[in-house]
Formats: C-alpha cells, structure tokens, sequence
C-alpha cells in the first residue's frame, strides 16, 4: 500500500530517504505537483510532499539574491520581488493552465528541478545559470549543498548545473538560492508583420546579430497572432515577427527606432509600449495560445537558422499549430492527438542538425509509451546512468520519470 509523507524540516526528508533505502521503497517527489504531467508519468510506490518546506530565508535587494526553501511557490517569490522592483530574468513559464494544474506557476524548487526558462534564455540563460548554491538530499540518504549565496563561492564541481533539469531524479533539494536583477526602466516591442517564415526568422537573425540589445525575439505566424490578447497583434493581418528591447528609457527608445529602420525591408513595422509588451511576453512564455484545444504539444529545440525549415517539413506531413520563440530556436508544436504523439515523425525532422524533442503535453498512456524526452546517443546514456547511480544507486527517487 503506497503512502505520502509530507516532512516539515529538511531532517524529517533525510529520515524519509533513509527510510526508503532501509525498506527498498521508491519516493515520487512532489513541490506543489503542477508538472506532474510534464515527463514520464511517476511510477514511485509513494509519494514525498515537500510542500511544508516553504518560505524565503533570505533577501538582499542590494546584493540581487534571495534564499528559500524549495517548496516557495512562486507567486510569493513574486510578490517580494514585485515590491523591490526586481524579477528573476530567466523569465520561468507557468505551466499550471497548459498541463491543465491550476493557474499557479508551482515552486521555485519545481522550476530549478525542470529547468525551466522564458523568452529570455536568449539574452539570460537558463534557469540553471541563476542558481548560486542549494541544499538538498541524494538517494544514498546523505545532505549535501552545493556553491553558496555569492558567484565566488561557487567552487568546486558545478553540480547546481547537474541537478537542474534531473526532475529530482538525483537528489531532493530542501533549499535554494538563487540571483534576482532589478526590472529594467522600459520594455518594448518592436513587430515586424510579414506572412513568410523564413524571413521570419531572418528577421530574428539580423536584430539578434545587432548590437541593439533584443532580450527575445519570437515569431507568430497569423493563426497563432489572432489568438493574442493584445490588440495591435491579433488585428493586424498575417504574421510577425516580434523582438523586445529593454532598459534607460532613452536607450530603449533609440533602439527600438533603429530596429524598425534596420528591418524595414522584412515588412511593416510597429511598436508596443510597456504594458502590451509585458502582457505579450507573458502569453509567449506561458505558452497560452496552447492552453486549450485538447491538443499533444511538442517543444523542440534547434539551431535558430533552422528553425522555419525544420517547422515546415515537420508540417507537410503532419498536421498542427506552432510558433517559434529563442530567435527561432524555439519550436512550440501542437498536435491532434494521435496514439505514438508523431514522435518518430517529429524526431526524424531534426536528423542531422543536433536538434531535440520533448514532448510536454500528452495523456498518462501516451507518454507511458512514447519516448518523453529525446533519446540519447549510447555513450551519453551510459555517462547518464552512471550519475544517477553515483547520486541514487537504488533507484528509489521519481523511478522512470525521466525514461
């Protein structure tokens, strides 16, 4: 009979760990459980809630970094940040409406777990590149902790890179912290309307090659822009590019000027203030335009000059709805809902351009039996079981969550 043990200290997940080892039980390890749908679906016998493990224990706006435990949701990371005037740049999504959740955005422990980042990785890195040190529990039962809560004290094996994007599949993490920027003076978005993809994308190539400084750059192709809340993208006919500037008011507004001089051949172009900015940044990173609909979504990454091509040959032969975001690194994909997902289909695609596919929406039977997150080559896979062994040779953290 599987149980859940919901711990209230750091200690109590030790002892739950070392419990596990000793009775040869596996733990499914749970924040606030809003990407439970996102990987392979959790085949541990019980269930480990971190929940309890909340709160920030440390913030220090005028050294941009916070601590807390990792079962913080990220709404109150939110709102103290909010009140400083600050945000963490990597721009995390919030999933809980497309894996049909709840509207929370989880926990900050959850985020670092996924790795997950917004529109910004291009310009901000990865959710990993954030974190400055953490706590945390390996499989073997022992606690460990990692860097500290300045970049120089970050000696020593990176392992903040390491469990970021494992999915607690090496360790449970009790605390993390983490680096927070101040929000910038004045974000805009300049759009650039042209129905071809391809220039799209060559669009997104030359501002990113600019020396004007775009923190994102998305491209929405005309079914995708009408679904936009924001007026001046879902009126306009056809499809945009769009690229965001941040930063001193005067500096935003000379860049945003030479942007659209600068790209004036792709197409009309257009600009957004502050406000519609955010609220179009927030519907790409959140990924809204998939929320409803039913449909099986794909996220495939790849070179950003080969995005548009690598969209349109996934789509003669299979129907569906995309978008490109990451200066077309970025390929959100939804599909009607097929029985393998198209993932033989959708993988053979990125044959040959070091490319890969995870699929991020689909039913529990599905994603028991299509291949989740891209397979690996033999070499790699094998360095990977090795680490999950070094970390939890019993196998008795989130068992299959990964494959």
């Amino acid at each position: 009979m599987s149980e859940t043990y919901k711990p209230d200290t750091p200690e109590q997940v030790l002892d739950a760990l070392k419990w596990a080892l000793a009775e040869e039980q596996t733990l499914d390890v749970l924040g606030h459980a809003t990407k439970r749908g996102f990987g392979k679906p959790a085949s541990g016998h019980n269930g480990l809630d971190l929940s309890s493990l909340s709160g920030i224990s440390l913030y220090e706006p005028g050294e941009l970094v916070m601590s807390a435990a990792a079962a913080t949701p990220m709404s109150e990371i939110q709102a103290t940040l909010d009140e400083q005037n600050q945000r963490l740049a990597f721009e995390p999504p919030n999933f809980g409406p497309l894996l049909e959740s709840g509207p929370e955005a989880g926990t900050i422990g959850g985020v670092l777990a996924c790795n997950l980042a917004g529109p910004r990785r291009i310009s901000a890195g990865s959710a990993r590149d954030h974190i400055l040190g953490f706590r945390a529990v390996s499989g073997r039962g022992e606690v460990f902790k990692s860097g500290g809560r300045v970049v120089k004290n970050v000696t020593g094996f990176d392992l903040s890179k390491l469990l970021a994007g494992s999915f607690g599949t090496l360790a449970v993490m009790t605390d993390v912290t983490f680096k927070v920027l101040p929000v910038p003076e004045k974000s805009r978005t300049v759009l650039v309307r042209t129905e071809d993809q391809a220039k799209g994308v060559a669009a997104m190539r030359d501002a990113l090659h600019s020396s004007h400084e775009v923190s994102a750059a998305a491209y929405l192709p005309a079914d995708i822009a009408a679904l936009s809340d924001v007026s001046y993208v879902s009126a306009g006919k056809g499809g945009l590019c769009a690229l965001r500037v941040e930063g001193p008011g005067p500096s935003v507004e000379y860049r945003t000027g030479a942007l659209r001089q600068l790209l004036a051949g792709y197409g009309e172009t257009d600009e957004l203030h502050t406000t519609n900015t955010n609220a179009l940044w927030r519907e790409i990173r959140d990924v809204a335009y998939f929320v409803s609909g039913g449909e099986q979504l794909w996220r495939l990454s790849v070179p950003p000059a080969d995005g548009a091509r690598v969209l349109q040959k996934i789509t003669e032969s299979i129907c569906g709805r995309a978008f490109l975001d990451w200066g077309g690194g970025l390929i959100w994909l939804a599909i009607t809902a097929r029985d393998d997902a198209a993932h033989q289909e959708i993988r053979e695609a990125l044959d040959g351009i070091g490319g890969h596919a995870t699929l991020i929406r689909a039913s529990e039977d599905v994603r028991a039996r299509v291949p989740v997150f891209q397979p690996q080559p033999q070499a790699l896979a094998e360095l990977s079981a090795r680490v999950k062994d070094s970390f939890d040779p019993k196998g008795i953290l989130c068992p299959g969550r990964m494959g």
